[in-house]
């Protein structure tokens, strides 16, 4: 057997309220780069379903810059360092620089692609300037007294370079080396947030919180004009040059994105995203890019929740909006067919913050379900294979249902007894829902009505459930005492009666699944070890399966049983075989994840789906 990765789902970018988010695009006007997590992802612009994920930063990402060549990202993360490598081959880091002792918060290369500036804040200095490609002073950033937000390079000679702070100014530099030439500090009344050249090196402009929007000459950064005054009724975040350098994209906390016309100094285009009635917090636009290199003006801009918004001049809404998570994925379940004839698949996905997408597994297209969401940590998501919902738990204590089919959540929530720790749907010809919480089992009739609760002398830590004949169910439960636990539950009856307990097993029971046939029950341990169990008697088949290092985070099996993929906090995928005479044998994807893989399913007999704690969805397909 063997496994390949045949896609990769980006997150959604980071973003912070009142703080702009930059994005970058690669000279041909094919990919964006920005920073999500503690990695870097080259999306594309024309086909969002197909990414590059660059993973050598060990702290948050803040920002990622394409180089003028279009060979090389710089990226910078919350520690001070800087990374620069190869986006055109295997992502090889070419080098590794210390720059400040605080968060990175923008980067600029020169026309050359051979020096960058990296800003930020700092405390003995606000940013630097080295060489690319091994990190050698090329000039100092000076003039600030506190953080800088942003930086930008003339890309023709003579070298200048422009920074804006938080302190209201814009210092003014000529290189190289680059040294400060003139500060102006009276135009602006607000922290600035952005600054770039033109493409012809012509102009300068800056946006700040203040609303204004100031045009400078690009040789000598004299001030020209004020534009635009009062159209932005909000702080201005984002600023991007259109390739000809007639115009200039910004983007407003009054949700709105705007074109300028640098010539006749007015504006020239607008969109505004959310609802035109109320202010909507979500949709912010605190980034924007205008591509170079492409033919159709696309523009691309970034709200707070995450969301990348294709703009078109010709239409006054957006023509493609791409939601995501923009942290850990913690649950994941899919929805249809998961036989030879895979078709209809749905995927749905809930993370650490509360939010819940679903994703058309045959484009990679996805939907973020808003209304009646959990407020927090989605803890697991469950589906049985006939139903048309899926259900979710959360730590805000509540159970939901989801419509499949209208990608919505029912109004009526559920409020557990406790924390969830795990959820599982019933069979092929019942809806009952059992939900292990801190303090017991939870039994559910269509997820809506309460019907039973078994308390518990020990804290469940993981269920799954089986329907052995039609209304009878055989319920495992894991313990943090170490104990698998198994429960029956008798047609028309709402009482768990014990029938089984095995071990006490190595460690804590963290996550356990039985096969579609019902022939096997298995069981991942927090030390990385998993168990696989007959359903008759309950005997151990068998204890080979270890190829973890650390918790087992989920098992999920194929349709036919004869295979499961299991997914842990060290990174890796295992695929697994229950054949007698290959139970030793797996084939294992280290490093599939950053941070840790937290969820994996199957969506067709050659193909799994993992989310990790890096926010992404990945594709595998398996051979063999």
């Amino acid at each position: 057997m063997s496994i390949a990765a045949e896609a990769n789902w980006a997150p959604s970018p980071d973003t912070t309220r009142g703080q702009p988010s930059q994005l970058s695009s690669d000279p041909k006007g094919e990919r964006i780069a920005y920073a999500s997590n503690k990695s870097i992802f080259l999306r594309s612009i024309d086909h969002p379903e197909q990414s590059t994920q660059y993973t050598g930063h060990k702290v948050s990402t803040t920002v990622a810059r394409f180089s003028p060549s279009g060979y090389y990202v710089a990226s910078g993360d919350a520690s001070g360092n800087i990374r620069v490598w190869d986006c055109v081959g295997e992502g090889a880091t070419k080098g590794e620089y210390h720059i400040i002792s605080g968060r990175i918060n923008d980067i600029a290369w020169d026309g050359d692609s051979q020096r960058i500036i990296a800003v930020g804040d700092g405390k003995e200095r606000y940013g630097h300037c080295i060489t690319a490609d091994a990190g050698n002073t090329v000039g100092e950033i000076s003039g600030h007294s506190s953080l800088v937000t942003s930086v930008s390079i003339r890309q023709q000679r003579p070298l200048r370079a422009a920074t804006v702070s938080e302190d209201k100014s814009l210092v003014f530099y000529h290189g190289a080396p680059f040294k400060f030439n003139t500060s102006l500090r009276s135009l602006h009344s607000n922290f600035i947030y952005g600054v770039a050249f033109s493409p012809d090196g012509a102009h300068i402009v800056s946006v700040a919180a203040d609303k204004k929007i100031w045009l400078y000459d690009g040789k000598t950064a004299e001030p020209k004009i004020q534009i635009g005054e009062g159209e932005h009724k909000g702080s201005i975040f984002g600023l991007s040059w259109a390739k000809d350098s007639t115009k200039f994209v910004t983007s407003s906390a009054d949700q709105t994105v705007r074109i300028w016309d640098v010539e006749s100094q007015k504006l020239a285009h607008s969109w505004r995203l959310g609802s035109e009635a109320t202010v909507s917090v979500p949709d912010h636009q605190v980034g924007v890019v205008w591509p170079a290199g492409r033919g159709d003006d696309l523009i691309i801009s970034l709200s707070l929740s995450g969301d990348l918004n294709y703009l078109d001049q010709r239409s006054a809404k957006p023509t493609r909006v791409l939601p995501g998570h923009q942290k850990n994925i913690t649950a994941v379940s899919i929805t249809g067919a998961v036989d030879d004839k895979t078709k209809d698949l749905t995927l749905w996905t809930g993370s650490f913050e509360g939010r819940t997408c679903a994703w058309d597994i045959a484009t990679g297209s996805g939907w973020r379900l808003n209304a009646n969401s959990h407020t927090n940590y989605v803890s697991a998501l469950s589906t049985t294979p006939t139903s048309k919902k899926v259900y979710s738990a959360g730590y805000d204590d509540t159970l939901r249902s989801i419509d499949a089919d209208t990608r919505k959540f029912n109004e009526k929530l559920i409020k557990l007894g406790a924390q969830p720790k795990g959820i599982a749907a019933g069979g092929p010809t019942s809806n009952r829902v059992f939900v292990a919480t801190t303090s017991g089992i939870e039994i559910y009739e269509d997820g809506t009505t309460k019907i039973g609760f078994l308390s518990t002398h020990y804290g469940p830590t993981s269920i799954s459930v089986a329907e052995r004949k039609a209304g009878t169910f055989e319920v495992a439960v894991g313990g943090d005492d170490h104990i698998l636990r198994i429960y029956q539950l008798s047609l028309g009856s709402s009482e768990l009666v014990l029938s089984k307990e095995v071990g006490p097993s190595s460690s804590a029971i963290s996550a356990l699944s039985y096969s579609p046939n019902y022939l096997y029950l298995a069981a991942g341990e927090a030390s990385g070890k998993i168990n696989v169990y007959s359903t008759e008697g309950y005997e151990l088949y068998t204890n080979r399966w270890s190829a973890h290092t650390a918790r087992v985070a989920c098992i999920a099996w194929n349709s036919s049983g004869t295979l499961a993929a299991s997914a842990g906090l060290d990174t890796s995928i295992c695929v697994w075989s229950t054949d007698k005479a290959h139970l030793g044998r797996r084939i294992v994807e280290k490093n599939a994840h950053k941070d840790g893989v937290n969820g994996v399913v199957w969506a067709g007999p050659h193909k799994v789906i993992s989310v990790g704690a890096d926010g992404a969805i990945k594709v595998w397909k398996v051979a063999g």
